[in-house]
């Protein structure tokens, strides 16, 4: 008798396990959202496991679909992320939905998560970095290299690579004239100067524009590359100046080469062109691809950029990367605060910008095989973030449409590319 009970309750359970089994979980990214960047981090580390997920391009700031596999509930709901349970047949229909040519959405299939690394040394430094707070709060893996480990060909272990703020000129961010006095300024030059001559190279600038061109090779090589603040612009500056001493004597010990300015070389930039050095170690400016700051000018509250819309369909690259539940974004300042539009390079796509001010904040560029996105200012949650401030709390802004930028960036290399239709 017992038996045979027990083998009528297993029939019994079979189709509640097929109906679990086909159960998804529908992730909203709108505005009913709890917490939109741990979100990201959920669905990151569900394909890390092995798993698979969907990306539904501009439906509902672009949502994300997956079954109900890997404890992916229980995580969800550990972090605050809201998430909808659903049927198969629901999910097919929602699929369907978006893939209707009526509607501007698309699905993008994630199915392999990239491994990540930040450039960005040991030491601490007394400025935060926007992505590393981003992704630690998401809990996102990623490993941190430096110099060594980038001249070694260490870049071909990553498939995603994060710019820290960093000064590739080798000028040391030109904190110079305000902090040559401050003991971390001070210890930062030794170690980089220390580092420079072990490597065998006469200066740190030379050192730094190597790196620089080693990065560009591993992104023509295939690799995704994200940069925010001084880190954008300082490594297409680097990049010009091949074989040109731009770097004043404050910083390398001998003159900046004075017909520097006609030396320089566009065609080895990534995404600017036709800018003007700035060769006054006294100026915390590297070039005028950056804008003038005007803090004092404009208005906070009036001060944002606005993501353009794109074709899922058509244009599903940068329709993924600018993947929100707002289209208007506050503005925010760094040491590269914004990019002059005229010196962006027209293969460039822009992502947002400004309106009515000339000033692109984000945009997208392909180079080889590979891509590249910069991402102008410091901390989005931070509207003047300056040295030594702490670092933002991302606990305090779980829906930052800022910081959600910065998160479609990582997902972006696990999308499974299809045929683009233009």
């Amino acid at each position: 008798m017992f038996k045979r009970i027990f083998i009528i309750g297993l029939f019994a359970l079979v189709p509640l396990l097929a109906t679990q089994a086909q159960q998804h979980v529908l992730i909203s990214m709108d505005a009913s959202q709890t917490n939109h960047l741990k979100a990201y981090g959920v669905i990151f580390n569900h394909i890390t496991d092995g798993y698979t997920a969907q990306w539904l391009l501009n439906y509902r700031g672009g949502s994300f679909l997956a079954q109900v596999e890997n404890d992916i509930v229980r995580k969800s709901r550990l972090r605050n992320v809201n998430l909808e349970t659903i049927s198969a047949s629901e999910a097919r229909q929602i699929v369907a939905d978006v893939e209707s040519n009526s509607s501007n959405t698309a699905v993008v299939n994630l199915e392999k998560a990239p491994k990540i690394a930040v450039y960005t040394p040991d030491q601490a430094l007394p400025w935060d970095d926007a992505v590393t707070l981003a992704l630690t709060y998401a809990e996102v893996e990623y490993d941190k290299i430096w110099d060594v480990e980038v001249l070694e060909g260490k870049l071909d272990e990553y498939d995603w690579l994060h710019l820290h703020h960093e000064d590739f000129t080798g000028q040391f961010g030109k904190f110079w004239a305000s902090y040559r006095n401050m003991p971390w300024y001070i210890a930062q030059v030794k170690q980089m100067e220390a580092m420079a001559a072990e490597l065998g190279y006469s200066s740190v600038s030379e050192q730094k524009k190597e790196v620089a061109r080693t990065i560009k090779r591993y992104v023509g090589n295939g690799g995704f590359l994200f940069a925010m603040c001084s880190g954008t612009d300082t490594f297409d500056i680097a990049l010009a100046a091949e074989g040109v001493d731009i770097a004043p004597e404050q910083f390398d010990g001998d003159p900046a080469d004075p017909n520097a300015q006609e030396k320089l070389d566009f065609n080895k930039t990534l995404a600017f062109e036709d800018f003007d050095i700035k060769l006054n170690p006294g100026e915390y400016e590297h070039a005028d691809i950056d804008v003038p700051v005007t803090i004092d000018q404009v208005d906070q509250s009036l001060d944002f950029f606005t993501l353009f819309e794109f074709s899922a369909k058509w244009d599903p690259v940068p329709t993924m990367l600018t993947q929100n539940h707002v289209s208007s974004v506050r503005g925010f300042y760094g040491q590269t605060t914004a990019f002059q539009k005229d010196k962006v390079k027209s293969s460039v796509v822009i992502l947002g910008e400004s309106p009515g001010r000339e000033q692109v904040k984000y945009l997208h560029g392909n180079y080889g095989n590979g891509t590249f996105t910069f991402y102008a200012g410091h901390d989005p949650e931070d509207y003047t973030h300056r040295v030594n401030d702490p670092p933002t709390d991302l606990e305090l802004h779980p829906t930052s449409p800022g910081y959600r930028l910065i998160l479609n960036n990582i997902l972006f290399p696990a999308a499974k590319k299809k045929k683009k239709k233009t």
